[in-house]
């Protein structure tokens, strides 16, 4: 079984292969040959992930999915939220967007927060959405050196790691990217054996 993932971010391609199981076959828009930025205009992730997919569906007319992730802080009334990726402006950088993001928090006692991911599926010509959240905290530095974006300040619910201290297998255990897969997982096994 074949899926395209409609990204250009190999580390969200390298997080997603680890999810998923060996029969399924996940490209990422380079590895399907797809030379192409897909924008993200939309307020809200899931328009942005139907975006993403619905566009690269148009273009191949093949089982696809996408993904648009944002981390909401409660204490900066939702942002970066949508925003996350270009939280800084452009281009966008990592570095930047934490820099941002704690200079805003400076001074904040409360730091609660979560990461949130929708996917959205098109599955033979339908589209399905799957969502996970992780609840955690921002902390006031950068702590570890795996992971990307703001895994350096973010300490997931049950842990005293932050994602960037954390290997794969670790962060799973936690990851709303990882969560949202499981729920595609479950439906993708459900209609194939119909």
């Amino acid at each position: 079984m074949q899926l395209i993932f409609a990204t250009n971010n190999p580390n969200k391609v390298k997080e997603i292969k680890k999810i998923l199981p060996q029969n399924i076959d996940v490209k990422s828009l380079r590895e399907a040959g797809i030379e192409i930025e897909i924008p993200e205009p939309h307020d809200s992730l899931k328009e942005n992930a139907s975006e993403k997919s619905r566009t690269i569906f148009n273009l191949m007319q093949q089982n696809c999915f996408s993904e648009d992730t944002g981390l909401i802080v409660d204490a900066l009334k939702g942002a970066p939220g949508v925003k996350s990726a270009r939280y800084a402006g452009e281009p966008a950088n990592d570095e930047n967007n934490i820099d941002k993001l704690l200079q805003n928090l400076s001074g904040e006692e409360n730091r609660s927060a979560r990461f949130k991911t929708i996917i959205s599926l098109i599955w033979e010509e339908k589209e399905y959405w799957f969502e996970g959240v992780c609840e955690g905290r921002i902390i006031e530095k950068r702590i570890g050196d795996s992971g990307f974006g703001y895994d350096p300040v973010f300490i997931p619910e049950g842990s005293i790691k932050t994602f960037a201290q954390m290997d794969t297998e670790e962060k799973n255990l936690f990851s709303h990217r990882k969560k949202a897969m499981a729920k595609l997982l479950a439906f993708m096994e459900k209609i194939t054996k119909e």
